[in-house]
């Protein structure tokens, strides 16, 4: 009797749990595998426990360290995100590490108590080329591109808004512009190799779909993607089984039918006419355009730096994606061993446009695990003038690494189209979220840039970073990478003109 009692009040306990489990909307792991999910929760308190013994340490994890996940859940919950103890990198013998070198003085630093923390891109967007939507855009930290489609409705939902809380700019992605795009953060519309929601019935790119879109939402900014890091020169598949009447009606493609993009553009076959093609939609939509690329034969960009320098057609922005990026789905080899990890790209693409003096007339936007602080510095001291961020953005909505994105089962509903699994999403909550680790990342670079003694990160040089060879040798990031004298810093005039922006008090 007493054994039945006991089961009937643990039943009922249990019952209790999973009803709140259900109805809760701060987690979304737990509203989809109620009860249960409360173990990956206990397993994670003491993770770090399990890990010293038999798993692994707080470093070794990938992509993204415990640490570093660690740093951005804190950020994204406003909670203490500092580390205590000291360091747990092996600074005498770790290979490849990055180091700022303080500086023991400097002039006017920006105000670092803004809980917004203002920190807008040093270069005008489209300026240079006259574009009659140039703009500045308010934040160097901006959503990557991810579809929705790759990702769920709810999740491009809480990015997007966000995205407005954090006055970001949020990337739409390939796969079209959503009316999950649509919660008030400014947009930068992505046009893949298949121009879902701007082509034809057969395909080909539309120019009057494109100008609807344009007209429709509040993009700022059209990015063409060339190719991507993790899977570079490869085309997608999307079964029709996922072909639903929704994403149908979004990109532009008969329902319930398999949809392949091809793997180069269609509008345009080499440098010459692709440059044709930047004016005309420049032209007919008033918008910076800019194209994105992961870096693998160094002729596209030897070209495209020699056409430009000509001074009569250009991109406004080149957006470099590092190997080490991020992908719904990729093969093996493609994410592993195709195209140039960020570092490496980018100095070289960078160093294609020095050459040619012409690193002041666009903006250089970096990818690819890039929203650590630490990373998004050396970016910068490359001659980055923004950065994207998106893996570590879906880490600020709830995702647990789980590494499920190809499968459609992802367990928090950030990367599934299964309506169960995403129904686990709350927006609002994660929308919070986005918004805080946007902002802290900033906070972080302001913090990092007043170490070295200057008013905004693109003003940190490849010569304030060192990279350690163990404890015997360290060389500037500026002699690992061949940088020129100059390299990676702005001209004199938008240097001035950042460090008043910056450093000017508040407007009366």
């Amino acid at each position: 009797m007493q054994a039945r009692k006991i089961g009937a009040v643990a039943a009922t306990a249990v019952a209790v749990l999973a009803a709140r489990d259900l109805v809760q909307k701060r987690h979304a792991l737990l509203r989809n595998f109620p009860v249960v999910g409360h173990a990956r929760y206990l397993l994670e308190t003491i993770g770090p426990e399990l890990r010293q013994y038999i798993v692994t340490s707080n470093e070794e994890e990938r992509p993204f360290s415990r640490d570093q996940r660690t740093w951005i859940y804190a950020s994204a919950k406003e909670e203490n995100n500092y580390f205590g103890f000291g360091t747990e990198v092996d600074v005498e013998h770790v290979q490849g590490h990055a180091y700022l070198k303080q500086r023991t003085f400097a002039g006017a630093l920006p105000d670092a108590h803004d809980p917004q923390a203002p920190l807008p891109s040093a270069k005008v967007l489209g300026g240079p080329r006259g574009r009659a939507k140039a703009f500045r855009p308010a934040s160097v930290v901006n959503i990557s591109a991810m579809s929705f489609g790759s990702l769920s409705g709810a999740a491009v939902t809480a990015l997007n808004k966000g995205a407005a809380l954090a006055g970001t700019m949020h990337n739409t992605g390939e796969g079209g512009l959503s009316p999950y795009h649509r919660n008030g953060g400014d947009l930068v519309l992505q046009l893949g190799t298949a121009y879902f929601g701007c082509r034809d019935e057969n395909g080909a790119f539309n120019l009057d779909k494109l100008k609807e879109v344009v007209a429709g939402a509040p993009v700022k900014a059209i990015e063409i993607k060339l190719s991507q890091g993790a899977k570079p020169g490869l085309g997608g598949m999307l079964p029709g089984a996922k072909v639903t009447p929704e994403i149908a009606g979004i990109r532009g493609i008969p329902v319930g039918q398999d949809c392949a993009s091809p793997s180069r553009h269609t509008a345009f076959g080499d440098v010459d006419s692709m440059l044709d093609f930047v004016e005309l939609i420049a032209t007919e939509t008033g918008l910076p355009v800019g194209v994105k690329s992961a870096v693998g034969e160094a002729g596209f960009w030897q070209e495209l730096a020699t056409l430009m320098a000509r001074g009569d057609r250009g991109v406004d922005f080149v957006t470099v994606d590092g190997g080490e990026g991020g992908t719904g789905a990729a093969p093996r080899m493609f994410a592993d061993s195709v195209s140039l990890p960020f570092r490496m790209g980018f100095s070289r693409v960078y160093g294609t446009f020095a050459e040619l003096g012409l690193t002041d007339d666009l903006t250089f936007i970096g990818s690819g695990k890039l929203g650590l602080p630490e990373n998004a510095a050396v970016a910068f001291a490359l001659g980055a003038d923004m950065i994207n961020v998106a893996r570590e953005a879906m880490l600020s909505i709830g995702c647990i690494q789980a590494q499920k994105c190809h499968t459609d089962k992802c367990p928090t509903g950030i990367a599934t189209q299964n309506p169960w699994l995403a129904r686990g999403l709350d927006p609002t909550s994660k929308a919070d979220r986005a918004a805080a680790y946007l902002r802290t990342l900033r906070k972080e670079l302001m913090k990092v840039s007043s170490a070295v003694g200057v008013a905004h990160p693109a003003l940190i040089t490849a010569d304030d970073i060192e990279i350690l060879n163990g404890d015997y040798e360290a060389r500037t990031l500026a002699g690992v990478y061949g940088y020129k004298e100059g390299w990676g810093e702005l001209g004199p005039e938008l240097a001035e003109e950042i460090t008043a922006l910056m450093t000017a008090g508040p407007a009366v």
